[in-house]
């Protein structure tokens, strides 16, 4: 990374509303559902003991880890590609709709005979005491069906799909791809057509919660093939069980333990802070490259600010490149 560009922040150029110039090629690999989301302002899931209609802000949406990060990536690429294996229901066409809406290139497998899947996301409100401890964006209940056809993409399929990887810059993957063996296998066949074909590698350490459903056994090789690695700080320390740091400070104190665990150069985007969005630590083997804050706060809307942030991320890494 040359001195200019490492002198920026990505919040700073290319900012987090995309950039000027549209440029790159991104194939993103993940998930594609329909969700149902809803918050509850003033209501706090430990107040509710009984059973509780509420009249709150819903909608239903096309998401999923794939389509959630190329919604915003088209801001910044020129041409983004998503890969995702879907049902076969009356929400297929909604989801083909919704792609060329955003203007992303349709890759999407369909599954004959099985349905979507399908995600409920409810985030519940601040406190209604008023105390300090009850302030912020509130707690996310995310409920996903488990065997939803994203768990079955396979290695021949993304084989199938190996000319969009190679002609790409950068491949993106998240790690709920790891959840289920034939993903897991899809996710590294992808990641080998792609180093293969000098296309990088970005992965998404995902879920936040992955240390407690895989071994790390099964988490470190994506990492290892990865050419920047984006993750919560008390995640990677987890996955690595190393206790979970608090503050820059401890941030940085697990840097030594990353550059052992991990081969490779990969660049490492941390996230860190009151809710592990306000700041990033950037680091690369043996060299603290740059800490940076994502203007993450009280007033900024959480859902999709981290896809934001990483699109820009991206650009900026490929940019600078």
């Amino acid at each position: 990374m040359d001195a200019a560009a490492s002198a920026r922040s990505p919040v700073r150029w290319p900012g987090l509303d995309g950039a000027d110039e549209r440029r790159f090629s991104l194939f993103v690999v993940g998930d594609v559902r329909i969700e149902a989301r809803a918050s509850l302002p003033g209501v706090r899931f430990t107040d509710l003991t009984a059973d509780r209609l509420a009249y709150a802000p819903a909608r239903a949406v096309v998401a999923g880890t794939a389509v959630n990060l190329a919604r915003h990536a088209t801001g910044y690429f020129r041409r983004v590609s998503v890969l995702a294996k879907i049902g076969d229901d009356d929400f297929t066409p909604v989801i083909r709709r919704e792609l060329r809406r955003i203007g992303v290139r349709d890759r999407l497998l369909v599954e004959a005979g099985t349905a979507n899947g399908v995600t409920i996301m409810l985030r519940d409100g601040p406190d209604r005491s008023g105390r300090p401890d009850g302030a912020g964006p509130g707690v996310r209940l995310l409920v996903a069906e488990e065997d939803a056809p994203g768990r079955r993409l396979t290695e021949s399929e993304v084989r199938a799909a190996a000319a969009g990887i190679r002609r790409a810059d950068a491949l993106f993957a998240d790690g709920y791809a790891l959840l289920a063996p034939a993903s897991r296998a899809a996710l590294h066949a992808a990641a080998r057509v792609a180093r293969e074909a000098g296309t990088l590698v970005a992965f998404d350490l995902v879920p936040h919660d992955i240390d407690a459903r895989l071994p790390a056994i099964d988490v470190l090789p994506a990492l290892a093939v990865a050419d920047v690695v984006i993750s919560e700080a008390p995640t990677l320390a987890r996955v690595l069980g190393l206790p979970v740091p608090v503050g820059a400070g401890q941030v940085r104190d697990l840097l030594p333990a990353l550059d052992r665990a991990v081969p490779g150069r990969p660049l490492w985007l941390l996230r860190f802070g009151a809710t592990s969005l306000e700041h990033v630590l950037a680091h690369r083997r043996e060299r603290l490259l740059m800490e940076y804050p994502t203007g993450y706060g009280a007033d900024v809307e959480r859902t999709g600010f981290g896809d934001r942030l990483a699109s820009g991320e991206l650009y900026w890494w490929l940019s600078a490149r």
